[in-house]
């Protein structure tokens, strides 16, 4: 058999899939839209009378089973443009006419054929359906708007997962299972964190565990703030729009802005903060004895994603990022951006991020300013970099409009990617604000500007950090430290309180569960809820001052005395400052 690549092989399969399709509803007239290959499988886009269900999906791959054992011919057919229109009209398929009609006239325009099954496509696909393997699975199907336009009709889309062989797909589908386990949306709401509304779309609502939590990585970010010299700053919400424009982002960014009128004067709610650090800079005398200036901020901002866009914690539009702006000199951009990685990757251990890439992004297609002024902003960065000693790789064009940038990628415990810290160097924010500080020579000279972010949204971290402890957060972090379960009788309530106490006095987070329930019923709640440790109190326990003690995830329990109960709580607690600076 023909050795053939996977794209090759799942773009075979989609068209596979869109020939069961049609067959298992032969007297529904389908349109087919497109079914391109997507990172391990693929999707088709159909527009039927039938709403496909879960089973559906089982018998359409029992169908794809059936018409690979065929081992139908897969026929290559070159149209002329008229031709193909022709061909494709009389088949009424509409939206493979529109596609033809955007294909650049130039281009040849050609079609496979397997059976009584023939679609447009540029290939390539295998020879026969006997050469696709079994290795694939339907997961699901949800609604694509036809070519991703709001304004056009709802398709439905299938959703495939396809590998060459049986342990591929087998490994892929178990990875899908523990994800689908860890999803934040899912454990948001059973561990009571978050949720969202309809009154509010894509805007969560943070329950008290959830606000804690949130609060907590706002102060550990704080915490790092006062050890590298950071000032916080709180601006407003709402600015008027000429801010915008001398800004650039009503030019660059107005579609993903809220825009209302004030007294017949339009303002806009901040997407960022940037503009208000720059006004905020304007408005006294600095000199170089000042550089670098560190403003942080953790300002609310709002910017509108599209409904098919949002997604959970991850994509919102309204959020709050550990936010900052660097005014220095030129020649200070190497040491500062060395402090900075130094900053991120101490951060990123502590949560228990590994695994992590760093990537220098470069001018993109829309820009503001010259070439001259992101030579000089893209060299100062890859000089850093390299005096950082971190490996990087370069991603062309994907930097801000206003500058390049480092972005910092993080793997969770799925090895699954994720944008967390960016390093944004700007020359034009600066230069549009007519920002201008002392130099040690008594001259006026322009600050350069570092956009920076850690964690980045914290809406996005919690999402991100949920899914990769799957809701079991480290003691320092779990909204409930500590749950103390009384056996039975009053005194042992008695005692449960007087352990509470004596833990809160420490600033420990401890309740205490009373409730008439069985033992096992309140061990599977304590266990579901993620909390770290259940103490457990009963006559021994009383007679010994101690408590019996189980660690999360963990089915045994020991004899703790309270004296090393509360060392033990104690020591915990204090990692919510990294090592390296809890002595100092």
């Amino acid at each position: 058999m023909a050795e053939f690549s996977i794209d090759t092989i799942r773009h075979s399969m989609a068209h596979l899939m869109a020939q069961a399709i049609s067959r298992t509803w032969p007297d529904d007239h389908i349109q087919f839209g497109v079914g391109p290959v997507i990172e391990n499988g693929f999707y088709y886009d159909v527009d039927m009378e039938h709403r496909l269900t879960e089973a559906d999906l089982k018998t359409i791959e029992k169908t794809m089973k059936k018409i690979i054992k065929e081992k139908l011919p897969i026929e290559k057919k070159v149209f002329s443009r008229d031709e193909a229109v022709d061909f494709f009209k009389e088949q009424k398929q509409e939206l493979k006419v529109e596609l033809i009609e955007a294909i650049p006239g130039d281009e040849e325009i050609t079609c496979y054929q397997q059976g009584e099954f023939i679609d447009l496509c540029r290939g390539p696909h295998v020879e026969k359906t006997n050469q696709i393997p079994t290795s694939f699975k339907l997961l699901s199907v949800a609604g694509a708007y036809w070519r991703g336009d709001e304004n056009n009709k709802m398709l439905q889309r299938v959703y495939a997962v396809a590998f060459k062989d049986k342990e591929e797909l087998k490994s892929h589908l178990h990875f899908l299972e523990e994800a689908k386990r860890r999803d934040h949306r899912k454990l948001g709401k059973e561990l009571e964190l978050f949720h969202f509304e309809k009154v509010s779309p894509a805007s969560p609502f943070f329950m008290p565990k959830g606000a804690f939590l949130y609060n907590e990585l706002v102060e550990f970010i704080r915490r790092l703030y006062r050890k590298y010299d950071y000032k916080e700053v709180i601006t407003p919400q709402v600015l008027d729009s000429d801010l915008w424009h001398t800004s650039g982002h009503y030019e660059h960014y107005k579609e993903n802005m809220y825009f209302s009128k004030i007294d017949d004067r339009e303002y806009a709610v901040k997407p960022m903060n940037c503009p208000c650090h720059m006004l905020m800079f304007a408005h006294y005398k600095y000199s170089y004895r000042d550089l670098p200036l560190r403003y942080a901020d953790f300002g609310r901002l709002h910017r509108y994603e599209k409904a098919g866009a949002v997604a959970g914690l991850t994509r919102v539009r309204t959020f709050c990022q550990d936010d900052a702006h660097i005014f220095l000199e030129l020649g200070q951009i190497q040491d500062e951006i060395m402090k900075l990685m130094d900053m991120f990757f101490i951060c990123y251990d502590h949560f228990g991020f590994t695994d992590i890439k760093v990537n220098l992004s470069t001018r993109p297609e829309k820009k503001a300013g010259d070439d001259a002024t992101w030579d000089t902003a893209e060299n100062a960065l890859k000089a850093a970099l390299d005096a950082s000693g971190h490996e990087y790789f370069i991603k062309e064009g994907d930097g801000a409009f206003y500058g390049p940038k480092i972005d910092v990628e993080i793997a969770d415990a799925l090895h699954r990617y994720h944008q967390l810290g960016t390093i944004q160097l700007d020359f034009q924010l600066p230069d549009r604000f007519n920002l201008k500080y002392t130099t040690q020579e008594g001259t006026e000279a322009r600050p350069v500007v570092i956009h920076r972010a850690l964690l980045g949204s914290l809406e996005r971290f919690i999402g991100v950090y949920i899914e990769h402890t799957g809701g079991a957060f480290p003691f320092w972090l779990a909204p409930e430290q500590a749950v103390i379960v009384p056996v039975r009788n009053e005194s042992h309530l008695e005692f449960a309180e007087e352990v509470k106490a004596n833990l809160e006095r420490h600033g420990l987070r401890i309740r205490i569960d009373d409730r008439n329930e069985s033992m096992g019923y309140k061990t599977r709640q304590t266990q579901k809820g993620k909390i770290p440790f259940m103490l457990v109190i009963g006559d021994k326990e009383m007679e010994e001052k101690s408590v019996s003690i189980r660690k999360y995830g963990e089915r045994a329990s020991e004899s703790i005395s309270l004296e090393e109960l509360t060392e033990k709580f104690v020591s915990l607690n204090e990692e919510r400052l990294p090592e390296k600076f809890r002595d100092s």
